[in-house]
């Protein structure tokens, strides 16, 4: 990972971490509604707070199009975050913000990713987010393209490894990246 050595990650990098499938297990097809549905992805809390050593800024990047389609609400959405922060409480994990975006794929929202919202959200909010120095993690394409969009440097996690074009770097886990980031 000799890519990942020359970005000099520092204080001044951001890191963007979407939810479903990086920090807690996917549902296939279905949605995290409750904190009973909620479960950390193996290793995820304590690769979080390694890299949270790294970075300057941590953010939740998530569509949550299980709330448009009137599955789950915005309240039951904040209870499932809170449960995931607790959880990361005692890794001294403390996220800038959590961005979620409500609405249905087909309304192709400019929040809703592979759009840049989300991230424009954030750097509103903290206006020395510098895309250039910023890492996005996601499970999906659609983090992936997010992340070019903004000219982020993108990560994807998937268990074959299979290398999409788009991806700067492709990994089986966020324990493996949080690996690789601390050996860089």
């Amino acid at each position: 990972m000799n890519k990942l050595r020359q970005l000099n990650i520092d204080s001044t990098w951001s890191l963007f971490l979407d939810r479903d499938g990086v920090i807690n297990k996917k549902l296939d097809n279905d949605y995290v509604k409750n904190i009973d549905e909620f479960e950390f992805v193996e290793g995820a809390q304590v690769s979080i707070q390694k890299m949270t050593k790294l970075f300057g800024r941590l953010f939740l990047v998530t569509n949550q199009q299980g709330i448009g389609k009137g599955i789950m609400t915005h309240e039951d959405l904040k209870v499932v975050h809170d449960y995931m922060e607790e959880g990361l409480k005692p890794f001294d994990v403390k996220f800038d913000a959590l961005y979620y975006c409500p609405d249905l794929a087909a309304e192709n929202t400019l929040c809703r990713k592979p759009n840049i919202g989300m991230a424009l959200q954030a750097k509103k909010d903290f206006p020395e987010v510098d895309f250039l120095k910023s890492i996005i993690v996601g499970d999906s394409i659609t983090d992936i393209q997010m992340g070019k969009r903004a000219r982020m440097k993108t990560v994807f996690i998937h268990e074959d490894v299979a290398n999409p074009e788009e991806a700067d770097f492709v990994v089986k886990s966020l324990d493996e990246f949080s690996i690789l980031l601390e050996n860089s």
